[in-house]
């Protein structure tokens, strides 16, 4: 049975979606942006500050499925503008360290509250 996963440290769901799910031993993130939960704000900083705070907001809804970043097995990431890459990838590889899980990155057209970036992970609990 899947179990919905909640962190309070992380943003609310804008929608009616879970923050992710558990199935078996695998952990299904929602995409998340660089979304404040304090304020319920995109935080300032431009790609770079987005990228951070939504890796800060995943890693939070991984603890709270029992998981910790270095068990992500695919990162999907969504950016506004492919010319922000090597900005994003910088903050993204030095939050992720020596962990290299497989990985797609696309342009997309808009993303919820104007955001640069949204990444969601799939992760394993064991």
């Amino acid at each position: 049975m899947n179990r919905i996963v909640h962190s309070e440290l992380a943003p609310k769901a804008l929608g009616p979606y879970s923050q992710a799910i558990v199935a078996n031993d695998l952990v299904f993130t929602a995409g998340q942006i660089g979304i404040d939960p304090a304020t319920g704000h995109v935080v300032e900083g431009g790609i770079a500050g987005q990228t951070r705070q939504a890796l800060i907001n995943l890693s939070h809804v991984l603890e709270a499925a029992g998981t910790t970043v270095d068990r992500v097995v695919k990162t999907t990431v969504f950016l506004m503008d492919m010319g922000e890459f090597q900005e994003f990838n910088a903050v993204y590889a030095e939050f992720m360290g020596s962990h290299r899980p497989a990985r797609s990155t696309v342009q997309v057209a808009q993303l919820p509250a104007r955001a640069r970036v949204e990444i969601e992970f799939v992760a394993t609990r064991y």
